[in-house]
């Protein structure tokens, strides 16, 4: 293996030289494998699906409310119809009762002016029989040729007499009959005027309920529209989210295509790839951003995977070209491998297990490609990664 010296910086300014030279590009990837990417857009659709069944939940309780509501105010309008009807009833009635007053005491005054007419003839009569005719009258009664004539006379002022005495009796009787009607028209238009007290209270309490039980129905009907704005969102998401999903598990098959290729295509010895210190360098910060956290057993996997491509005829033929190679390592998307090389992340284990693959070893046998552990993703386990 060829070595070559030089200081941290020069090592780190070639690197990005040789980035910039060849014109790569790189887009904002995630730092995640495409398993991890996968894993992850799967949870964050079932969260979002889940989030979909709560607001379809609260949409469906949110109708039901509204129903039950408006079940309420058809309810209610329906009291308010029986009051508003009972109200112009009882004001019919009252005009009714105070219309009847009204020809009680007109009868009352028509009944005391024929009294006092009948009154006013009586005393009529009584002052010229009695006071005036006296002896006319007597004289007629001595005059009679008999007892019966005489007796005639006698009836008939008895007569005049009861007749007024009876015109007297009737008029008291009509007028006592009709200031009990009118008292008993005053107590009923009283007692009216109570209970329309009472049905102007309770028209108002309908309408109070009616206006606040319109504001309740105005409130979750705009709840209910925010709810079912908010689902639309959500099935929006998980349409984009299904779609990633599968571009990720497109990728994945692609992976493992590859994968499957590389180990069925030809394929150098190590003796046949010659390695300068940069690649050292390169290959050890890359397995420090990769797995500068696994036991050593995981560092030396991800250096064999890094040679395992340069060896392969499917992959470039430098470690420079595999690194580098677009979407594959997503350190190098990310940035942080830039990161790393310009401030020699790499520790003596990174660069142990870098010696190690750059010599040949594998502890993963010819695997191109690693991943975190995920359901149905089968290979050789090693921290936390799985190789395949």
């Amino acid at each position: 293996m060829k070595k070559t010296t030089g200081t941290k910086k020069r090592i780190s300014a070639f690197f990005l030289v040789a980035a910039l030279a060849t014109g790569l590009s790189f887009s904002a990837y995630a730092t995640n494998s495409t398993k991890e990417q996968i894993k992850k857009a799967e949870e964050e659709r079932n969260q979002t699906q889940n989030q979909l069944n709560e607001t379809n939940k609260d949409i469906s309780g949110l109708e039901s409310e509204l129903g039950t509501l408006q079940g309420m105010l058809n309810n209610l309008n329906d009291q308010l119809t029986g009051v508003s009807d009972r109200l112009a009833e009882l004001e019919k009635n009252i005009e009714d009762k105070e219309q009847e007053i009204l020809e009680t005491q007109q009868a009352l005054e028509e009944a005391k002016a024929d009294a006092e007419k009948q009154y006013a003839a009586m005393k009529s009569r009584i002052q010229y029989t009695y006071e005036r005719n006296d002896y006319a009258l007597l004289e007629g009664m001595l005059g009679a040729g008999s007892v019966s004539e005489m007796l005639n006379y006698y009836d008939y002022v008895a007569a005049i007499s009861a007749y007024d005495e009876q015109k007297l009796q009737d008029f008291q009787a009509a007028r006592d009959q009709i200031e009990q009607e009118e008292q008993k028209l005053q107590k009923e238009i009283a007692e009216l005027a109570d209970y329309k007290v009472e049905v102007e209270a309770e028209q108002a309490k309908v309408s109070g309920y009616i206006s606040t039980t319109a504001g309740n129905i105005a409130e979750n009907a705009g709840m209910l529209s925010n709810a079912q704005a908010e689902a639309e969102a959500y099935e929006a998401k998980i349409k984009a989210q299904d779609a990633d999903i599968a571009a990720l598990k497109k990728k994945l098959a692609e992976e493992m295509a590859m994968s499957k290729l590389a180990s069925q295509s030809a394929k150098r010895d190590i003796s046949q790839v010659s390695f300068a210190e940069s690649d050292r360098y390169l290959l050890a910060n890359l397995i420090y951003c990769e797995a500068g956290g696994e036991p050593y057993a995981g560092q030396l996997a991800v250096g064999a995977v890094v040679i395992n491509r340069v060896l392969s005829s499917v992959y470039p033929d430098t470690i420079t070209g595999v690194i580098y190679q677009r979407k594959q390592f997503s350190p190098v998307a990310s940035g942080r491998l830039a990161i790393a090389l310009n401030e020699n992340k790499a520790t003596a284990g990174c660069y142990q297990a870098a010696d190690e693959a750059m010599s040949g070893v594998t502890n993963v046998g010819d695997c191109v490609y690693f991943r975190t552990p995920i359901e149905g993703l089968t290979g050789i386990s090693i921290g936390g990664h799985i190789f395949y």
